[in-house]
């Protein structure tokens, strides 16, 4: 080890050689020391390797030679960004050294202690080191890489070695500890203070010590996204493909294990900050102090208290924390000089305000009143306000909807409409014609009422994106009657509303029994506290209404529906929106298809129907897009426009019948049945945007061809593509081609010409025939008939990747059980979700990104399962419809823009607008009259006119009565999808392997459904 330094130190090209294999073989470099501070003497524990730039050159690209093709000069182009970002990187991290560590370790006297310097830089000399190590290393991989375009396997080498975790966790970790010393040292060591502002100015960049600390956390994201754009410019089949896919897994993985530790970190930094502010006698106290709280969200919101007639008393930011089982809102108290807080931000104190249990917390959305809670025996206070509604409106049952100033003006409007229409009935009556007193005019007064009570309305509604009420108990009064408080905050944006609700309706149904705990992780210190991220079971039910039969489960699919009439607050507490399709039926007897409806907390059943067979598969077939192939688009556009297929859901059954269903929403109809060639059973069903694939018990695929009107035509027999002698189990749609599993063979099909490309073996063992496959990045997960591994294959090269044994999962809730099945499958946001025959339901991590999905964790065991084998995983997966997350600020903008189209009536000058609605409508015989003009002009149908009054928060200063808006969110971070997702498992019974054993309801077919937390 000594000579391979002296041989790194050396710089001779021997000496370089040697140090990249060490890269290679992985040698770690450093030996690690536990805790910043135990040991004056930093340099002990690890050897040191200084690269010099003689004799190390930084990495240096030559000039481009001649002939590359476009992609090839792309390519030369990112190489260059990450050799130009590690070398920035690198002399940031110089810099924290020799501008601030060295200069207070030197300095006499001593502003820092020796022992705070050093938990203060604790690590950077060892991140310092790995990247010159790496740099090494690349700046031969530059020098060749005219002949050779290899960088993947160099980032695989440096960035998979225990050593880089360990010194970034250890100083991820230690990151809170290092900017909390240097705060406190800034506000009592006036010299501390002077030092750092010397040093920010003194630089070119003027980036103060924060700034450059905070790089190694942001490294790893960095190096994401150069090697994301690398990927996308390296052509399938090129050597440098399948070792970027691998370092950017390894990147990811490495990414993923660091954000994780910093908000662990962030969390118990929190928590301590909050528990400092509380007497140390309290039992609160107590509770924060003893460690088993978790902090699931915690935001700067701001509180407001309004009065009677909706003018705001007050307002004021609250810190406001949810914990896994209670909700804690604190003052929020900045102390400090605002001049330290541009060199490091500061943390604010907290004064405790309140404190609840979270079963007692309501959210109240404008409009859910009457349900949220029984009016008689709870009387509702304003927290903040003085004086409760008066009680004449109370007794009207008439609820205040959004800001009461609002609503008042709603009703204000439907009386006024009530006196125009009377005023119109008398102008009917009229004998003489007069030119602005006629039908025409009254029915306009009607008509632009009509508008402005519709633009209320919709302030109304956007005043609830980013209201958070939530109902508190508070004390009962004299007589003893429960008294619950309203406190309303105002949210950021609505995506934090939506978060906030989504995050107390989950931690709510993670108090109950089945949820505490409702996953095991099986580290080393068999922990069964299972982090907040995982899935949280939300019921478990009987699969099918009829108890008459004993039926069995074959197969599940979400059918998404978006409902635009789901409440707002609803999208983020129900399940994702749409039906859940569940087939099954009994052996040598009928099928059986029960629907259920998601828009709701608990699914309930809409339809059930039976069917001539048991069903063995389903596959739901979505619109298809604006840019299939125009196989299936041109006949349709000319012969049958009206007939543009709409989504159906395929049943597979086992007499050999195809079943086409149309949407729930149209009343199921049966579009089209058709049978197999030879009637032979259908095991598996898939698509492309040309064909409908079943997979076939004699070994071979039927490929449907897609008519005019977008369904199969019946009439035309199928093409039969021979696949193998057993059963085809599997089939699996990629990009262009089809895998089809027959015996332990899988066979690569185009999808177009519907020609086998090649076949591979997928098990050494004949008999595990491959019963499943799912993809995820470049990737397939395979399961087996028998035997309890599952096995990873790579899209391209079809090579062998990875393979784990489930049983040594399993045997943590059953222990001896060494005999384990998979038998389901399914990728979901980041997991792996795999089922066995013992019921059990495992969660494994994978990558999301396009790199290739191996498995670097550990995983859970899910605490719930089924009595019997878990016959399938369905995912059901909505996507938030994106005017749900525009803030009011966006919506102007956008209604700005559209105002700008060329008009003959531009929209008055600003300071001639009165605070009432602008009404985007034109008066036709009021028109030549003098006189300002009621409206401007036509509005588009449906879209109601935004002002810069719309909305749920005003900016007016003229006005004390209006509200103030809160803080802006970002408006130039791009938005990104989010999603509602919710793992459907069906088998017999429901089983809690936590407890004693099974539980009820053990033979009749269930589902579990899980839900996942929105990624916001």
């Amino acid at each position: 080890m000594t000579q391979l330094m002296k041989a790194a130190k050396s710089g001779t090209k021997d000496g370089l050689e040697k140090t990249k294999i060490a890269v290679m073989r992985k040698v770690t470099f450093l030996h690690r020391k536990e805790t910043p501070g135990d040991s004056e003497e930093e340099d002990t524990g690890f050897l040191e390797v200084t690269v010099s730039d003689m004799k190390h050159p930084p990495p240096e690209l030559g000039p481009m030679p001649e002939g590359l093709s476009p992609q090839q000069v792309v390519r030369r182009h990112i190489l260059g960004s990450i050799v130009q970002s590690e070398r920035s990187y690198v002399e940031s991290l110089k810099r924290i050294l020799q501008d601030y560590r060295n200069p207070l370790l030197e300095m006499e006297p001593k502003v820092l202690s020796a022992r705070k310097c050093q938990v203060v830089f604790f690590r950077l000399k060892e991140i310092l080191q790995c990247h010159s190590m790496f740099q090494i290393a690349l700046a031969s991989r530059v020098a060749e890489w005219d002949s050779a375009e290899k960088i993947g396997d160099l980032f695989v080498a440096s960035f998979s070695k225990s050593m880089v975790l360990d010194v970034y966790s250890d100083y991820v970790n230690n990151f809170t500890t290092a900017m909390s010393l240097i705060k406190k040292a800034c506000l009592t060591k006036p010299a501390f203070l002077d030092f750092l502002k010397k040093r920010q100015m003194a630089s070119a960049d003027r980036v103060t010590l924060y700034g450059l600390m905070v790089k190694p956390i942001q490294r790893f994201p960095q190096f994401i996204l150069l090697l994301q754009d690398m990927l996308k410019n390296t052509p399938k089949g090129h050597a440098d493909r399948l070792s970027l896919q691998l370092a950017l897994t390894e990147l990811e993985t490495l990414a993923e294990k660091l954000n994780e530790q910093k908000r662990l970190a962030d969390q118990v930094a929190e928590i301590q900050q909050l528990s400092k502010s509380i007497s140390d006698r309290s039992s609160l106290n107590k509770l924060l102090s003893s460690g088993q709280r978790q902090l699931l969200l915690c935001e700067t919101l701001t509180e407001t208290v309004y009065g009677d007639r909706g003018q705001l008393i007050k307002s004021k930011e609250r810190k406001v924390f949810l914990l896994n089982d209670m909700l804690v809102c604190a003052n929020i108290n900045f102390k400090g000089q605002l001049e330290i807080s541009s060199l490091v931000p500061l943390g604010p104190k907290y004064v405790l305000k309140w404190s609840t249990a979270l079963p007692q917390v309501q959210v109240v959305e404008v409009g859910q009143e009457s349900g949220a809670y029984d009016k008689d025996n709870v009387v509702i206070h304003n927290a903040g306000a003085k004086r409760h509604a008066p009680a004449g409106q109370a007794s009207h049952n008439k609820v205040y909807l959004g800001p009461p100033r609002l609503f008042q003006e709603l009703q204000d409007l439907q009386k006024d409409l009530a006196v125009v229409e009377q005023i119109t009935l008398l102008i009917s009556t009229l004998h003489g014609t007069y030119q602005n007193l006629n039908m025409t005019v009254a029915q306009d007064w009607c008509l632009a009422l009509q508008r402005m009570m519709k633009v209320k309305e919709e302030e109304i509604h956007s005043a609830n994106k980013c209201r958070l009420r939530l109902l508190l108990p508070g004390k009962p009064d004299k007589s003893g009657r429960p008294i619950s408080v309203m406190v309303v905050f105002i949210t950021p944006s609505p995506l934090s509303k939506i978060s906030w609700v989504n995050r107390l309706h989950l931690a709510k149904i993670g108090l109950r029994e089945e949820n505490q705990p409702g996953w095991l992780c099986p580290d080393e210190d068999k922990k069964s506290k299972a982090p907040f991220w995982c899935p949280i079971l939300s019921c478990h039910m009987p699969a099918f209404s009829s108890k008459a039969l004993d039926l069995q489960l074959g197969a599940a699919v979400h059918n998404p529906v978006q409902s635009s009439l789901l409440g707002f607050s609803a999208v983020s507490t129900s399940l994702p929106q749409g039906y859940l399709w569940v087939g099954g039926g009994q052996e040598g007897a009928g099928g059986q298809v029960e629907i259920f409806s998601l828009n709701r907390a608990v699914p309930r059943t809409v339809k059930s129907f039976p069917v001539a067979s048991p069903v063995l598969c389903m596959e739901y077939i979505p619109e298809p897009e604006e840019g299939d192939p125009p196989g299936c688009q041109e006949p349709r556009a000319s012969e049958q426009p009206p007939s543009a297929p709409h989504p159906t859901v395929c049943l597979g059954l086992q007499d050999g019948s195809i079943l086409v269903y149309g949407s729930v929403d149209t009343g199921t109809p049966c579009l089209l049945s058709c049978k197999s060639p030879g009637m032979q059973p259908i095991l598996c069903l898939r698509h492309s945007p040309e064909f409908l694939f079943a997979g076939l018990q004699d070994g071979t695929v039927a490929a449907y061809p897609r008519s005019n009107g977008g369904l199969w035509e019946p009439a035309v027999p199928p093409t039969r593509l021979a696949v193998g002698s057993g059963p085809v189990r599997a089939l699996l749609t990629l990009e262009d081609t089809l895998w089809a599993s027959c015996a332990n063979q899988v066979t690569v099909l185009e999808t177009t010409t519907l020609r086998a490309q090649q076949t591979f073996e997928a098990h050494p063992e004949a008999e595990a025939s491959v019963t499943h496959m799912v993809k995820a990045g470049s990737g397939v997960w395979m399961a087996f008939s028998s035997g309890s591994s599952i096995r990873l294959f790579h899209t391209e090269t079809l090579e062998h990747l990875q393979e784990i044994n489930i049983a040594t999962r399993t045997t943590f809730v059953l222990p001896g059980q060494k005999h384990v099945r998979v038998t389901s499958l399914l990728i979901c946001q980041g997991s792996l979700w795999v089922g066995t025959d013992q019921g059990i339901i495992v969660l494994l991590p994978v990558p999301r990104l396009e790199g290739i999905p191996k498995i670097t964790g550990k995983g859970m065991v899910s605490l719930n399962g089924h009595a019997g084998p878990v016959e399938f995983l369905a995912v059901a997966l909505s996507t938030l419809a994106p005017d749900v997350l525009k803030g009011d600020r966006e919506e102007e903008e956008e209604a700005a823009e559209e105002e700008k189209a060329p008009e003959l009536d531009g929209p008055p000058p600003r300071e001639l607008r009165k605070k009432g609605i602008l009404l985007q409508y034109r008066l036709r015989s009021t028109s030549h009259l003098p006189g300002q003009l009621l409206s401007v002009r036509d509005a588009p149908p449906g879209a109601p006119a935004h002002t810069e009054e719309d909305g749920s928060i005003y900016e007016m200063a003229d006005d004390p009565d209006v509200w103030v808006r809160s803080r802006p969110c970002a408006r130039d971070t791009p938005r990104k999808e989010i999603s509602s997702v919710a793992i459907v498992s069906g088998g017999r019974g429901y089983r809690n392997f936590g407890g004693d054993g099974p539980r009820r309801g053990d033979s009749d077919s269930a589902l579990l459904i899980w839900q996942v937390p929105l990624m916001l």
